[in-house]
């Protein structure tokens, strides 16, 4: 039996990642918060003029007969006006992209990422436009079934993160680790409010994401910790990222001697020269760690989890 090749570690990374950022996308967009509230949302409320809202009668017929309530197929106005993202749930039920809405002038990206309230003319255009493209969906079924609508809007939004994915190469280690903290603190019960760039805990603290640095915590004014996140690992750049790290630290430090300063770069990178420059710049980075080690270790991950929330105990500067 010829012997299987052990898997190329690079790879699995790379698989890991992705993973990881389709997860995060996930959450960013509230994809299932958004499933919830129209679900809960009660149909019956709201008046359905079929032909108003260009919902053919064929494909209402097919979802009705199978006990499926209209609301989570088709796109009712006062659903779109009154739950945030919901126009992103029925973008993704149609199978369309922000993109595509946009040639046909109905974009839709404003009220996905803002949570800007539609104005009523706009919200019938869009109910009518997707409604449009889900009722042919429908109709080209024999019999239609509800776990298809589940996999319709899975589909539009792996097409999307996969987008977002080619887009933000380079970046994307950045909300990973973003996902991770948020992740924690969400399973700890340590969120008080959250928005796309600010996590507000419940002893008062706050988490900023943005840059120089990457990820802030502050209590009160006082910056308590700053993370730098370096994730290229094209190595002809490594000492000028590595530069540009440094001195945002630095920064951060000469404001506030008593904060923790982390840095993270890729495993790919690390060079004895790099190591050294690293090791010459202690008073300026509290911690190093490499974003592998963090994605792999469930140890590491942790220990640089209870650093950034100042959390952990006497920790090793040896580990040097």
């Amino acid at each position: 039996m010829a012997k299987r090749n052990a898997p190329s570690t690079s790879w699995v990374q790379e698989q890991y990642t992705k993973s990881l950022f389709f997860h995060a996308k996930l959450h960013e967009w509230g994809l299932v918060e958004v499933a919830h509230a129209i679900e809960e949302f009660d149909g019956s409320t709201v008046e359905w003029d079929l032909p108003l809202l260009s919902v053919s009668e064929k494909a209402w017929n097919c979802v009705i007969h199978r006990g499926i309530a209209p609301v989570r197929v088709f796109a009712h106005p006062a659903v779109l006006r009154t739950i945030p993202r919901a126009t992103t749930y029925y973008r993704m039920l149609a199978m369309v992209s922000q993109k595509s809405m946009k040639s046909v002038q109905l974009d839709t990206e404003p009220y996905e990422s803002d949570l800007r309230q539609l104005e009523e003319s706009t919200a019938y255009a869009l109910a009518r436009h997707l409604n449009a493209i889900i009722s042919r969906l429908i109709e080209t079924e024999a019999e239609i079934d509800a776990r298809e609508f589940d996999l319709w809007r899975g589909m539009a939004a792996g097409a999307q993160a996969q987008g977002a994915w080619q887009n933000q190469k380079g970046t994307q280690y950045e909300t990973i680790i973003q996902q991770l903290i948020i992740s924690h603190l969400w399973a700890t019960g340590r969120v008080r409010e959250q928005t796309s760039q600010h996590l507000l805990l419940d002893d008062g603290r706050e988490i900023l994401f943005g840059s120089d640095p990457n990820i802030r915590l502050l209590k009160e004014h006082d910056l308590q910790t700053a993370v730098e996140i370096k994730g290229g690992i094209d190595p002809a750049g490594a000492y000028e990222r590595l530069g540009a790290a440094i001195k945002t630290l630095h920064t951060c430090k000469n404001k506030f001697p008593e904060c923790f300063t982390i840095l993270l770069l890729r495993h790919e990178t690390l060079t004895s020269g790099l190591e050294e420059r690293l090791s010459q710049h202690q008073q300026d980075i509290t911690r190093w760690f490499t974003i592998e080690a963090i994605l792999e270790d469930a140890q590491t991950q942790n220990e640089f989890i209870q650093l950034f929330l100042h959390e952990q105990g006497e920790f090793d500067k040896g580990e040097w």
